[in-house]
C-alpha cells in the first residue's frame, strides 16, 4: 500500500514539474526586423538584453509570454524551415503574444520579402527554467 502511495506521489510531482530538461516547441507567428531606426529606436543595434546585434548573426526577439516558457536570453532555437539555430537576444513589446521576430540585419527588403508567417520553433527547457 505504501508503495502504490509513494509512486502515485513521484509520478505526480514528475508530471507537475518535470524531472530536467525536454525539448519544447510551439507554433508561433514569425516576422522579421533589422537595424534600423525606424523599426527599433535610437540604438538600432543594442538589444534588449544588452547584446549588440551585428549583420549575419542569427539571433530572435521573442515576445514576454515566451520568456515564461524558457525563451530566455542566449536560448538556442531551432525554426522549422530555416537552417541552423537562433538565439534569443532580443525582448519584444508586451502587446506581443506567442511571438518572435528574426533578426535580418539591415537588410531591409529581406525582411520585408518574409513578412509573417507562422512557424514550429523548437528549444530545450533546462531543468532551472522550468
Amino acid at each position: 500500500m505504501k508503495f502504490r502511495f509513494y509512486l502515485l506521489a513521484a509520478l505526480t510531482m514528475t508530471s507537475l514539474f518535470g524531472c530536467g530538461g525536454g525539448e519544447q516547441s510551439l507554433k508561433v507567428t514569425a516576422s522579421a526586423y533589422t537595424s534600423s531606426v525606424g523599426e527599433t529606436d535610437d540604438t538600432p543595434n543594442l538589444a534588449a538584453w544588452g547584446d549588440t546585434l551585428k549583420p549575419g548573426m542569427k539571433s530572435i526577439a521573442v515576445s514576454r509570454d515566451l520568456i515564461d516558457m524558457g525563451l530566455t536570453h542566449n536560448q538556442e532555437v531551432r525554426i522549422e524551415g530555416l537552417e541552423g539555430t537562433y538565439q534569443v537576444l532580443d525582448k519584444m513589446n508586451k502587446r506581443w503574444k506567442k511571438k518572435i521576430d528574426i533578426y535580418m540585419g539591415e537588410d531591409v527588403e529581406k525582411a520585408r520579402q518574409w513578412g509573417k508567417k507562422e512557424v514550429v520553433i523548437h528549444w530545450t527547457v533546462e531543468e532551472e527554467n522550468k
